[in-house]
């Protein structure tokens, strides 16, 4: 997926749309789960920001952290990061226990004036990265028919796809490729480190 064929944040109206806003928050957490440098997170503002004054309905956050093989593990949750961007933004901001699924997708068609979605770790699916290993370590192979189905609920989220996850834009991975929009951009991430 060649950067130089897609659009810019800047050339798509986001006014009264959803947007599928694909970040990288993999902070680094201490034992008690707090995170001990917020980057990431920051890196990632200009574009919400952009998003919220562009008048959005609403921004859907997706992201990974960690290395949970496919399974939901509280180690691994975004928890910690909806805190975070509460207050970075001074905004509330509704933190989802699942990133796909009708309970995910009435969330994100019903939210209105901007509202900040975080949906939780993609990598609790195995349909994120395609594979994981199981408990003796070997490799496992996703259903090719569930990652289908994987795909097609988190494109369901929205209307438009802003990719600004520079750390993980060069992976295969469902929420990197998988999106099928009609309209994807670049972040200003993205576009400043492309």
């Amino acid at each position: 997926m060649s950067l130089s064929k897609k659009l810019c944040i800047t050339d798509i109206n986001l006014e009264n749309r959803r947007v599928f806003i694909r970040v990288d928050f993999n902070v680094p957490l201490d034992s008690n789960r707090k995170i001990t440098n917020n980057q990431r997170i920051v890196g990632a503002l200009p574009t919400i920001e952009y998003a919220l004054k562009k008048g959005a309905k609403a921004i859907i956050l997706a992201s990974h952290l960690g290395r949970p093989n496919g399974q939901k593990n509280d180690k691994f949750s975004l928890k910690p990061v909806s805190e975070e961007l509460k207050t970075l933004l001074n905004k509330n901001i509704l933190f989802l226990n699942d990133c796909v699924g009708a309970e995910v997708e009435k969330a994100c068609k019903e939210a209105t004036n901007g509202q900040i979605i975080l949906l939780e770790n993609l990598r609790f699916h195995i349909e994120e990265e395609g594979s994981a290993k199981d408990a003796e370590g070997n490799k496992i192979k996703a259903d090719s028919n569930a990652v289908q189905a994987f795909r097609k609920s988190l494109t369901s989220l929205a209307d438009v796809y802003i990719n600004d996850a520079f750390g993980t834009a060069h992976r295969a991975h469902s929420s990197i490729v998988g999106v099928n929009l009609p309209q994807k951009a670049s972040g200003f991430l993205m576009e400043k480190r492309a």
